[in-house]
């Protein structure tokens, strides 16, 4: 969460929008956490036990970190059970950044970070440790159209396919392990893990995992090659024909215990300085080392995060939809209240995920697109899929 004045606007051919920052001053609930509390990890830092905490995070884009200090304040629920839905206040431990590096002085995250990882200090953990979701779990939704939902609590239904997460002490992220993916026709024997990130919008693939299913991908493809800006961060792209369908072939993956996780939007629209569709290309970037499922690869889907049963879950599933709950509430497209979907710019497709996120430390290096690349890309994808969620509810 970013704590200084700056205001950034995002996607601004398609609506400039503005976001105000975290105030804590302006805050009536906000205070700052003191180093003698529990949850202060850098003690070592503190001049004092009533210093307030600091924090500093690393993050996997180059030269990108985040500093400040702990703080607390009041995050604000809506339940989705019972006859009519009520609002919950908890309070949540975040930090307060004070000073930011490399992707956060962009367009990266702009209306920060939401914590989801499986520390004792993250929002899943403290809701409910403390009591407010009924379950340690929680599950996002991705509309394609750039809408969402998250719902803590929620630990899935009996008809989603599932893997278990891959436990590792000292890198707890959501790591699954992959046996196999299908492109087209043809089927990829290859075995990898990767970790599932709804922080970063794009999905990056190591070799030799990025070649087997991008050259599978590129054979099938019945589109043109197109040569776009060498800046671009995707390697194979392909022109559209007014005159064509446009019909790329389908990516799926098969996980551990054999759960195929289906890739409903695996491609990015290119489009000209007046909107008009110009090219495509498969939206996986080249990494060294780690592999990470993004946002673009779970489009469509609903993703539950079991972190008491140690699987994660998923299905295709209508995010306007509120499942079996018997809430009422709305769940009708609102675009005004929802921030538009950004254009990839320089560094705008920021992984959340911070250094040491594999289990062997590797950082994860992809292209960065240089400032004067001139096609315009549709606005369909999420720096941090958590600003375009229309709702946070708790089950």
């Amino acid at each position: 969460m970013d704590c200084t004045t700056t205001k950034f606007s995002l996607c601004k051919f398609a609506q400039d929008l503005k976001f105000d920052t975290y105030s804590p001053q302006k805050s009536s609930t906000s205070r700052k956490v003191p180093c003698s509390s529990n949850l202060c990890d850098e003690q070592s830092a503190c001049r004092s036990a009533s210093s307030s905490c600091p924090y500093s995070i690393q993050y996997l884009s180059d030269n990108t970190s985040s500093t400040g200090v702990l703080v607390e304040d009041v995050l604000y629920l809506v339940t989705e059970y019972g006859r009519q839905p009520k609002i919950v206040t908890a309070p949540i431990t975040f930090g307060c950044g004070r000073t930011q590096t490399g992707s956060f002085l962009g367009t990266a995250a702009p209306n920060g970070l939401l914590g989801l990882g499986m520390d004792t200090i993250s929002v899943p953990s403290l809701l409910a440790s403390q009591g407010v979701a009924a379950a340690n779990s929680f599950s996002m939704c991705f509309a394609q159209d750039g809408h969402g939902r998250i719902n803590f609590g929620d630990t899935g239904s009996s008809d989603q396919q599932e893997t278990p997460l891959n436990m590792y002490k000292q890198n707890p992220y959501y790591n699954i392990s992959i046996t196999g993916a299908t492109v087209g026709s043809k089927s990829i024997h290859t075995k990898f893990n990767a970790i599932v990130d709804s922080g970063t919008s794009f999905t990056a693939l190591s070799d030799p995992m990025y070649t087997q299913i991008t050259s599978s991908f590129n054979s099938q493809v019945q589109d043109k090659p197109s040569q776009l800006d060498s800046s671009l961060p995707f390697e194979f792209c392909y022109s559209i024909s007014p005159k064509a369908s446009t019909n790329p072939p389908n990516i799926s993956f098969t996980a551990e215990g054999g759960s195929v996780f289906p890739v409903n939007d695996p491609i990015i629209t290119i489009t000209d300085s007046v909107s008009n569709p110009m090219a495509y290309c498969l939206a996986v970037m080249k990494s060294e080392g780690v592999n990470l499922i993004g946002e673009n690869f779970m489009s469509g889907l609903k993703v539950v995060f079991d972190r008491e049963r140690k699987v994660l879950g998923w299905k295709n599933f209508d995010c306007y939809s509120v499942g079996n709950s018997r809430s009422n509430l709305p769940v009708n497209p609102n675009p005004s209240g929802v921030p538009p979907k950004p254009a990839l710019g320089p560094n705008s497709y920021t992984p959340e995920a911070t250094k040491g996120a594999s289990p062997n430390g590797t950082q994860v290096n992809v292209l960065q697109p240089s400032a004067s690349f001139s096609p315009k890309l549709r606005c369909n994808r999420n720096v941090l899929v958590a600003a375009a969620l229309l709702f946070l509810v708790i089950l």
